[in-house]
Parts: structure tokens; C-alpha cells; sequence
């Protein structure tokens, strides 16, 4: 049996993404930083982590939590947006969330996970943007975004030279229908998740070396960084 490992799945893809590989079959370990949220996980079947990726001091703590666990496959998911339309600088709460969780978590999990993936040659990927490639400037909130996300991006590249051994990636999940994305997203969130998934595997399996350190859309086309 495949193991995953989804950190923050407790809502929208993340949530999704983990009934799906459930109902597949496959063993999901998922991470949340609410007891609703846990629990929410574990009604669907996963094996549950409390982590909390915005918390610098909880994400140092991840590779206790997956002491002896075999994983597959890990994706990233935790990431936050705001539609804020002000053009006031962002608070520094905001700042920090924001940017705690859209790109220093993934840069603090990936070297606790990494030798763990590498023992099945596995792979890491993340839930990114194509909007870390854009300039659009419509409010102090968005560049901030953009600007988190394009770190993102930049450090999956830079993390395929860190650790040859695994696959690493970024996926652009499209607009989805999730309250980051609203009910106008013209993608649902279930025919994400599926493209993500049927994505991820073709990628695992055939380990294309194009593939390695790439940025893909969910329907497996490459991106430009």
C-alpha cells in the first residue's frame, strides 16, 4: 500500500485530495492545526498530525512526528490568499501568516521529510501559483501573494539540486471553487484534485526527468517558472 503524506488537508483541495486517495485505497497521513479539523480528517479514514504550518515551532517538529513512518508520496497543500482590495500596506500579522505558510513552511518540512522520500525515491510536491510569475500590482495584498508565491516556486527549483534523490515539483491547480477561490472558479474542486492526482502519479511512475524540479499545471503540462 502507497503511503501520502498531505500537510493541511483539513479543507478545500487538501481535503479533497485525501478522500480521494482514500477511496483509492492508499494510506493518508494528513496534517491540520484545529481538533475540527483532525477530526474532520478522521471521519474520512486518515491517520491524523497536528501541525500547524504558519507556526515556525510546530514545523520543526514534523520529522519527530514521522519518526519510522515509509511515505511515497508528500504534497503540500496549506496555503492562504487574501481578497483584501486595500491598498494599505498589509498588517504585519497578515505579513507573517501569509508568508509563513505560503513559503517558509514548505522550506522547513521539506528538509525534515526528504530523507524519509528518499528511502522509496519519492516525491515532494507543492500546491503553488501561476501568480508568482505575474505583476499584477491591484492591491498591496496580492503583490505581497505574488511575491510568496514566486519564492515558492523558486525554492522547488532549487530544491531538486538539494535533494536529487526525490522528485520535487510545484502544481498549479487551476481557479478552483474553494473559499479562496470562490463560487465564480470555473474548476471544481473534485476535477482538481483528480487532475492533481493523475498528475502526481504519472510523474512518481514514469519519473520523467523534464519532470524533476518542474512547474506543472494540473493537467500535466509544463509552466514557465
Amino acid at each position: 500500500m502507497s503511503t501520502v503524506l498531505l500537510i493541511g488537508a483539513s479543507r478545500g483541495i487538501g481535503f479533497e485530495l485525501a478522500r480521494q486517495y482514500i477511496e483509492d485505497g492508499w494510506r493518508v497521513i494528513a496534517t491540520a492545526r484545529s481538533d475540527d479539523g483532525l477530526a474532520l480528517l478522521k471521519t474520512l479514514g486518515a491517520e491524523t498530525l497536528r501541525l500547524d504550518v504558519a507556526n515556525p515551532a510546530s514545523n520543526s517538529g514534523l520529522a519527530r512526528q514521522l519518526d519510522g513512518e515509509k511515505i511515497d508520496l508528500a504534497v503540500y497543500v496549506a496555503g492562504v490568499g487574501d481578497r483584501d482590495s486595500a491598498v494599505s500596506a498589509p498588517t504585519r500579522d497578515k505579513f507573517d501568516l501569509l508568508m509563513h505558510t505560503n513559503a517558509m513552511g514548505p522550506m522547513m518540512v521539506l528538509p525534515q521529510i526528504a530523507p524519509i522520500l528518499a528511502q522509496s525515491a519519492g516525491t515532494f510536491a507543492v500546491i503553488s501559483s501561476h501568480f508568482g510569475s505575474l505583476t499584477l500590482t491591484e492591491s498591496s495584498m496580492a503583490v505581497l501573494y505574488r511575491m510568496s508565491k514566486a519564492a515558492l516556486n523558486m525554492y522547488i527549483r532549487c530544491a531538486q539540486h538539494d535533494f536529487p534523490e526525490i522528485g520535487c515539483m510545484a502544481l498549479h491547480p487551476g481557479w478552483v471553487q474553494t473559499d479562496m477561490g470562490g463560487p465564480q472558479a470555473p474548476v471544481k474542486v473534485q476535477d482538481s484534485a483528480a487532475s492533481l492526482r493523475q498528475t502526481l502519479e504519472a510523474v512518481r511512475t514514469q519519473r520523467d526527468p523534464k519532470h524533476r524540479g518542474a512547474f506543472l499545471n494540473h493537467d500535466g503540462s509544463t509552466l514557465p517558472w
